[in-house]
């Protein structure tokens, strides 16, 4: 699977002969591949080159570009340099989301063009899955569940945070995760209110709330879930903020849909907690687009005023944050269509009692 056609494609559309990627996220989107190289697509072919640690990889994997291999006295900015001099090559776009200034100014010494930030090219691509991209989310998505109904038989009182995230860990790449898509997060008790705690080594007790954030990659693609559940029986209260935040969710998927501004959504879902008296507990959006990043674009957010596009592929996770006391978070991930969505995650989220 690769997406050099449809970047190919887009050149015209923004007056650029040609497109240079660098990111590890933008080299896999094009190529289906990363080995830590330079791409250049241009409207009519591509130009890759990277080093002996991949070089077998890459010539068995990539179709339908060029691949060479650097060396001490080639390297890749020679390469990319004669090759846009061979095709006579001026206006190249480059990933301006992704460059470091170092890099930029690196680029710009060395190779004989114009180089224009189209970090907006890659993004509009990137932003509607095709089926391909969605078959592997679905998967990661699916190894992320079987990760969360193993935990629910590990965790006991007097574990810590940090032992249950390992286990996360584990129970992910056990089933065929290449690796996590962000450092998991467990936060029990107090630590709940913090919407992004580091696992430490707190002990989760009876009458906590545990809220545990997770994903994994399966070919470079994330999946990313939230579940709270209770150890021990809940407070009253404790209940009654964990239905608010379930009913927001529920909410804001319902108004989820391709075609619609992402504040539309996470509006739908906020008004709940605020009508419910939870309004300034609940501190983030109510979601963000993932794919082979875990935050991508566009985003459920008050401020996202841009279109939610068919294939895009967005978080459902509101909150509430008590400071000092306890929070909840429940996270799904939606894939938006034409009149709605498909809900990827099939973990229950009604409230767990362990």
């Amino acid at each position: 699977m690769n997406h050099l056609k449809q970047i190919a494609d887009k050149l015209p559309e923004y007056g650029l002969d040609a497109m240079l990627i660098t990111s590890e996220s933008g080299e896999r989107y094009a190529l289906g591949f990363h080995g830590e190289g330079l791409l250049l697509v241009t409207r009519s072919g591509a130009h890759y080159t990277t080093d002996g640690r991949y070089i077998e990889a890459a010539r068995e994997q990539i179709t339908g570009a060029q691949v060479s291999l650097v060396s001490a006295g080639s390297g890749h900015l020679a390469q990319a340099r004669a090759f846009l001099e061979a095709e006579g090559l001026h206006n190249v776009g480059f990933e301006s989301g992704a460059m470091t200034v170092d890099a930029h100014r690196r680029y710009d010494q060395e190779l004989p063009c114009i180089l224009t930030p189209a970090q907006q090219l890659l993004d509009e691509l990137r932003s509607a899955k095709d089926e391909e991209e969605l078959a592997i989310m679905r998967r990661a998505q699916e190894i992320t569940d079987e990760a969360f109904k193993a935990i629910l038989n590990f965790i006991r009182p007097g574990m810590t945070e940090r032992e249950i995230a390992a286990r996360l860990v584990y129970e992910m790449m056990s089933r065929g995760g290449e690796k996590v898509s962000f450092d998991p997060i467990v936060a029990a008790g107090p630590n709940g209110s913090r919407p992004h705690a580091v696992p430490g080594d707190l002990m989760v007790d009876t009458g906590m709330f545990i809220t545990m954030d997770f994903g994994c990659k399966v070919e470079g693609y994330c999946s990313d879930m939230t579940r709270t559940v209770a150890l021990g029986q809940p407070t009253q209260e404790m209940e009654e903020v964990y239905a608010a935040v379930l009913s927001a969710q529920k909410a804001g998927i319902n108004a989820a849909r391709a075609g619609v501004p992402g504040s539309e959504v996470d509006e739908a879902g906020r008004r709940v907690l605020r009508e419910a008296g939870y309004g300034e507990y609940f501190t983030h959006s109510f979601g963000h687009s993932l794919g082979l990043d875990i935050h991508e674009t566009p985003n459920a957010s008050p401020g996202e005023n841009r279109i939610l596009p068919a294939g895009a592929v967005i978080s459902a996770e509101p909150g509430v944050y008590l400071p000092g006391r306890f929070g909840v978070r429940i996270e799904d991930v939606l894939i938006l269509k034409e009149g709605g969505c498909e809900d990827m995650t099939r973990s229950p989220k009604d409230l767990i009692v362990l």
